[in-house]
């Protein structure tokens, strides 16, 4: 008696699975922050009106008013071209500090003489109080749109130098070996080895960085009121008149201005590298 082979199985069978599968990793991927952020909203609601009193409660507004104030159409351009500024600072400052960086790491991954040359002096200065240093680089180079590219390039630029460099000394000493055995040139082993090797490291470097730009690109605008207001002009402006709804609007908007920069090149090296290396790892 003979039987009939299984029949095979049907798309549906094949592709339930993986549907049900990418729905919970989805899930698994936002909800726990979705939770987190309405835990945060609850405690923001318990401290307005539950911990301060009705006198000082103009200085923690609830999350309902700091939307009506952000929607608000005069505060709401007000903000959205200081961030059109900012985020033009924040961006130049980041192609500078990602470019000096890793010429940088560069220079000292080729010889140990320059990288106990340089090195130390990147990590002075990253040490140095950024505060103590804007008004000197106001002194030196004006109060307007250069100093505040400069305060983000000093920012910004320690985590590309240390990051880079990292990844170029990284590379597997076997594989160096296999390139000087067939007698490759420094160039050769930098650009065909060393460099590709260093790509995950660089762009984990470069989401620091992009946080830091922002950063810098707010403080610089803080202090350099001359030109046209950023966030940080409008930061300090809010302070002052204590309109702590618009203030905080602000605060989210600069934020969310430093994850979506984060998060672009989060995405830009899981394009360049997410082929051999699992990016999100990092």
């Amino acid at each position: 008696m003979t039987t009939s082979p299984p029949a095979p199985p049907t798309e549906r069978t094949v592709t339930r699975p993986a549907t049900v599968r990418a729905s919970k990793n989805r899930a698994t991927t936002w909800l726990p922050p979705i939770l987190v952020f309405l835990g945060l909203i609850g405690i923001w609601y318990a401290v307005t009106y539950v911990i301060l009193d009705e006198q000082r409660r103009f200085l923690m507004p609830p999350p309902h008013e700091v939307v009506i104030a952000f929607f608000d159409p005069a505060t709401f351009l007000e903000i959205m071209q200081a961030l059109g500024r900012t985020t033009l600072v924040a961006l130049v400052g980041l192609a500078f500090a990602i470019v000096i960086g890793v010429l940088w790491a560069v220079a000292m991954s080729q010889a140990k003489w320059v990288e106990r040359s340089l090195y130390p002096y990147a990590v002075v200065l990253q040490c140095i109080p950024i505060l103590a240093l804007v008004p000197l680089i106001g002194f030196w180079f004006g109060f307007e749109y250069p100093a505040r590219v400069i305060v983000c390039v000093m920012i910004a630029l320690f985590p590309m130098v240390s990051n880079t460099l990292f990844g170029l000394q990284s590379v597997d000493p076997g594989q160096r070996e296999l390139f000087q055995l067939q007698r490759a040139g420094r160039w050769t082993i930098l650009s065909k080895l060393e460099f590709p090797a260093a790509l995950p490291a660089i762009f984990a470097g470069m989401r620091i960085s992009a946080g830091l730009a922002v950063v810098g690109a707010i403080v610089g605008d803080f202090f350099f009121r001359r030109g046209e207001p950023g966030l940080g002009s409008l930061l300090s402006t809010y302070t002052a008149r204590l309109r702590s709804a618009e203030l905080f609007a602000t605060i989210f908007v600069a934020a969310l201005l430093g994850v979506a920069i984060f998060a672009l090149f989060g995405w830009i090296g899981k394009r360049v590298v997410g082929r051999w290396y699992d990016f999100s790892a990092n």
